[in-house]
């Protein structure tokens, strides 16, 4: 079975185990510390991020979006539409979740890393700017809830997941059809739930 170097909290994480649980591939999921750098991870992915995906044949995938698109390829297309329109719909929704992501990690890390007297609020501001435009897009254009969803919609709750673990409070505010949005998701895919960050 394949092996998923991951952590709770990672959004990026979220997604990959959620894509695989709505695929319907089984991973073995490792709990994985970053920070420990573990021999487990570097020597499978030189970067030392998560997720990381170690395959039966030893491979390795790495980068979230490389593992979703290969956990479509290993289901068959059950995570991207064929239609290529469709299919670019969905690609360019994961890439605005995961840069919702990025940008929140920026500020999570700007304030984890520095001592509080070096961190630097005009840099979190600039970040938190780019998070609030994409999210009044995607609350002004939530995305439709078909009975097949794609990664890309998978990607939205687990950004929304993350926000509400690290930005609980703040994101929400004037948005209330994204977060309608996600309890909607989580009564129509109720599987998928026990995999947004924590």
């Amino acid at each position: 079975m394949p092996k998923l170097l991951y952590a709770p909290a990672s959004p990026y994480s979220a997604k990959v185990r959620m894509s695989a649980a709505y695929a319907g591939i089984d991973l073995e999921a490792v709990v994985t510390n970053t920070g420990q750098q573990p021999e487990e991870l570097v020597s499978a992915n030189p970067l030392g991020k998560i997720p990381t995906l170690v395959l039966d044949d030893g491979r390795v995938v790495f980068d979230s979006r490389a593992i979703t698109q290969y956990l479509n390829r290993e289901s068959k297309n059950a995570l991207f539409p064929r239609n290529a329109d469709k299919r670019t719909e969905a690609e360019v929704l994961e890439a605005l979740a995961d840069g919702i992501c990025d940008c929140a990690l920026a500020i999570v890390y700007e304030r984890r890393m520095r001592p509080e007297e070096k961190v630097h609020q005009d840099w979190i501001d600039g970040q938190w700017r780019k998070i609030a435009r994409a999210l009044d897009h995607l609350n002004a254009n939530p995305p439709k809830l078909p009975k097949k969803i794609t990664t890309g919609h998978i990607a939205v709750r687990a950004m929304l997941g993350y926000l509400s673990l690290r930005f609980a409070g703040e994101w929400e505010r004037g948005r209330s059809r994204l977060t309608r949005w996600a309890t909607r998701f989580d009564e129509k895919f109720p599987e998928l739930k026990a995999n947004i960050p924590s």
